[in-house]
């Protein structure tokens, strides 16, 4: 059966369902496809599920200290994991069957569950029907790497989708990988009650940020009984009883870890190797992700890759900041780029991490003049009031032009203090408006105009420390 469409959407991430509902308004008829759940990596295996599970972590570790706070809870925290995953599949259930609705639902759309796969540049196939159009969008996100390790088809591991699973407290969850998956998992699950060991094959922990940011969070880490273990190169997989032994050497001396649980948390690749794109003479870089320009256009004419399988960001920010560029220059005749955003992200462990621009690192190599500041969160009355004082704010600024160049704000409400440098970083204004600005007291943000008064030459090697 062949049909035509105005245009095809692949995926039914962050970008696919607000693109189709701006083209079915605009009058296109358009066909959307999805071969399994809707709404992506986000809604299921990702930013909602996970950071469910975080806030009954985090409710779990409260309880525990309440007597801090002079609350007295008679008896021992526990935590029921079957009520734990419960509530996340409650509220990530909620999300998926709400974009499933709105697309099936959606005036001029039609939803195809199934396989795509190109027969040409402008040719979908999905089970018996051919789809055509001049428009197509691949929106097909990615899904875990899985090292492959000698002796891995011995043993069941876990990775960020089956850990969605979980019920169980594992008695010793193992994991490969210390970024941002990884970490979010190993201090939510040793909050759980399990313990956590943590194998990083760098010498340091999540290895984009400063080392003072990483040195932190390790220190938060493994302040909680996570245990560590750094520049640990894995080299292979056994059964041992009803245990999973991980072999691994640091500086060519032998390491063994046992543990009841493996979670792979080593990186993300893109879901592309199964959609025909040769037939459709469609771009893709050595890893699998799709080639675009600035504005998300591929090399072949009328189609444009969105989300996590185009390289261009892993987060759901900038799947659906895609979206909104697409949409922009498709529509609205709004000439917007990729390169007119600027980086940020969060780690959700406790406390967070909210990120926005260059690292300091980055200024430095940059060679720019620039100016820093740091503040620790012992420093800031709202922290010490919550109790919770553990991370520091720090920025760098231009020297020159006095723009925000980059923030890292590791603290009690840093996920959200960082929009307040972000705006004023994207209204191209220099510190002083944030400097002058009266905030709310008591507050994380109104430490923020303190930190920036305190500003030393980046040039010098203590600056901020």
């Amino acid at each position: 059966m062949n049909v035509s469409y105005d245009a095809i959407i692949i995926g039914t991430g962050q970008a696919g369902p607000s693109l189709a509902n701006r083209l079915t308004t605009a009058g296109m008829k358009v066909a959307v496809i999805e071969r399994g759940r809707f709404g992506g990596t986000c809604v299921n295996t990702g930013c909602i599920p996970t950071k469910t599970m975080v806030a009954s972590a985090y409710a779990a570790h409260l309880a525990r200290r309440a007597a801090e706070y002079g609350v007295v809870i008679p008896g021992t925290v526990t935590v029921d994991m079957k009520r734990v995953k419960a509530r996340k599949d409650e509220i990530s259930g909620k999300s998926n069957t709400g974009v499933e609705s709105w697309l099936k639902n959606m005036p001029n759309c039609t939803v195809y569950e199934g396989q795509a796969r190109f027969q040409s540049s402008h040719t979908v196939r999905v089970d018996e029907s051919d789809l055509t159009a001049e428009r197509i969008f691949i929106n097909v996100g990615g899904r875990a790497v899985v090292p492959d390790l000698p002796g891995i088809g011995g043993i069941e591991y876990l990775t960020n989708s089956s850990m969605m699973d979980v019920d169980y407290l594992p008695r010793h969850l193992v994991i490969v990988g210390g970024s941002y998956i990884g970490l979010e998992f190993g201090q939510m699950f040793r909050r759980f009650g399990s313990e956590v060991t943590i194998l990083e094959r760098g010498p340091r922990l999540i290895q984009r940020e400063d080392e003072d940011v990483s040195d932190t969070i390790r220190e938060i880490l493994e302040g909680e009984g996570i245990r560590i273990i750094l520049n640990a190169q894995c080299k292979g997989l056994a059964k041992r009883g009803g245990d999973i032994v991980v072999t691994a050497a640091i500086k060519d001396q032998p390491l063994e870890v046992v543990g009841s649980q493996l979670l792979f948390a080593t990186g993300r690749r893109p879901n592309t190797d199964d959609l025909g794109l040769d037939k459709a003479g469609i771009a893709v870089d050595r890893r699998g992700y799709v080639t675009v320009d600035d504005q998300l256009r591929t090399n072949v004419e009328g189609v444009w890759a969105l989300g996590d399988c185009n390289g261009k960001g892993a987060f759901t920010h900038t799947s659906y900041n895609d979206y909104e560029i697409v949409a922009a220059n498709l529509i609205d005749g709004d000439s917007r780029r990729v390169s007119d955003r600027i980086p940020a992200y969060a780690l959700y462990i406790d406390p967070p991490l909210g990120r926005a621009g260059m690292t300091e690192a980055e200024v430095r190599k940059s060679g720019r003049k620039a100016l820093a500041g740091k503040r620790l969160m012992t420093r800031v009355g709202r922290a010490v009031e919550k109790g919770e004082t553990q991370g520091f704010m720090k920025i760098v600024v231009d020297a020159e032009t006095h723009e925000v160049l980059g923030a890292a704000l590791l603290g009690t409400g840093c996920d959200e203090v960082v929009h307040s440098i972000l705006d004023v970083m994207y209204a191209r204004k220099p510190y002083t408006v944030i400097q002058r600005a009266m905030h709310i007291h008591p507050t994380v943000s109104e430490l923020v105009p303190t930190m920036l008064g305190e500003l030393v030459p980046l040039t010098d090697e203590d600056a901020g420390k």
